[in-house]
């Protein structure tokens, strides 16, 4: 068996232009996907070159679910004075709580400038610093490679935003510590779980792939139990169809489900639960290897049920 050799590719000899060609590759549903995986925000177009004043962002965006808006500065050079001056113009003017700036080599003096920023700033700002990479076996096609250099602390953001606001309750510092812990334990096991920053709060919400519905977790110590519900907000023709494939969804899933219509609201529900007291921290490794299993199994079942909805809506339409 021959192992091919990994050699690194010079970006402009794919990406000859930053606006032209680098920012509207990124641009696309897919190449979006990539840096969302990388960073574990979802990240939704909103436009690209969007002015700023007599400026222009490369891209803007917004976090599904949140609509908490996104700038990205793209360079496919070293990074520079004018480009960290530039960001924080950007976030400024679209009032953005996430900021990436994606260069070809992040400067040592930039790298900490983005530490000083996230290490003294609230949880409303955000900034990550990405070197972007091209990568290539043999002859396969180029493959890129998001390489994250700094990023905000997520622990001591929520822990600093909430005291600014009000003390933690023990209660309160066991749900930040649970989903901490929960986040840790799906990246070790190579989950393809998209997941999200951390909040001191019994939920935990987990994107699959559209603004309809999403993977909401749930701890409930009062009545020790722990609950993954296929949560959809305000689309209840998806809810009444997914109801029509009750028993293929059951079936598949294994699971025994609620399927909740929540009367008087646009929202509906569809759970499972599992009894386990999570206020024993000791219960925690079982709670979070039901809570990726059961995920993973919900975010397959259910995506591939959309898609088959989809498929047939656009055949009829």
């Amino acid at each position: 068996m021959s192992i091919g050799r990994l050699k690194k590719i010079e970006l402009r000899e794919f990406w000859r232009h930053e606006a032209v060609d680098f920012t509207q590759w990124l641009a696309m549903d897919e190449n979006l996907y990539l840096l969302s995986e990388a960073i574990s925000i979802d990240i939704k177009l909103i436009q690209t070159e969007a002015s700023v004043g007599k400026f222009n962002v490369d891209i803007l965006a917004e976090e599904e679910n949140t609509g908490r808006k996104i700038v990205i500065e793209n360079q496919l050079e070293t990074t520079n004075h004018d480009h960290l001056g530039k960001i924080i113009t950007y976030a400024s003017g679209f009032d953005a709580e996430i900021i990436i700036w994606i260069a070809k080599e992040i400067r040592d003096e930039h790298r900490q400038a983005v530490e000083w920023i996230n290490d003294h700033s609230d949880n409303q700002l955000n900034i990550f610093a990405i070197e972007i990479e091209l990568w290539q076996i043999e002859n396969s096609p180029y493959a890129p490679n998001f390489k994250i250099v700094s990023k905000p602390n997520d622990w001591a953001k929520a822990v600093k935003q909430s005291t600014i606001k009000s003390e933690l309750t023990d209660r309160k510092l066991m749900q930040l510590e649970f989903w901490t812990q929960f986040k840790e334990y799906a990246l070790n096991q190579n989950t393809n779980l998209r997941l999200r920053k951390v909040y001191p709060q019994h939920w935990y919400d987990i994107s699959i792939g559209n603004s309809k519905s999403h993977i909401t977790l749930v701890i409930d110590a009062d009545n020790e139990q722990i609950r993954c519900e296929f949560y959809i907000p305000d689309a209840m023709e998806v809810y009444e169809y997914l109801l029509t494939k009750k028993d293929i969804i059951e079936n598949s899933l294994n699971y025994e489900l609620e399927w909740m219509e929540l009367e008087g609201k646009k929202a509906s529900r569809i759970r499972t639960i599992k009894e386990i007291d999570v206020a024993d921290d000791e219960n925690w490794n079982e709670s979070f290897e039901w809570f990726m299993k059961t995920s993973q199994d919900f975010q397959l079942t259910f995506s591939e049920e959309l898609k088959k909805m989809n498929h047939k809506k656009n055949i009829t339409t």
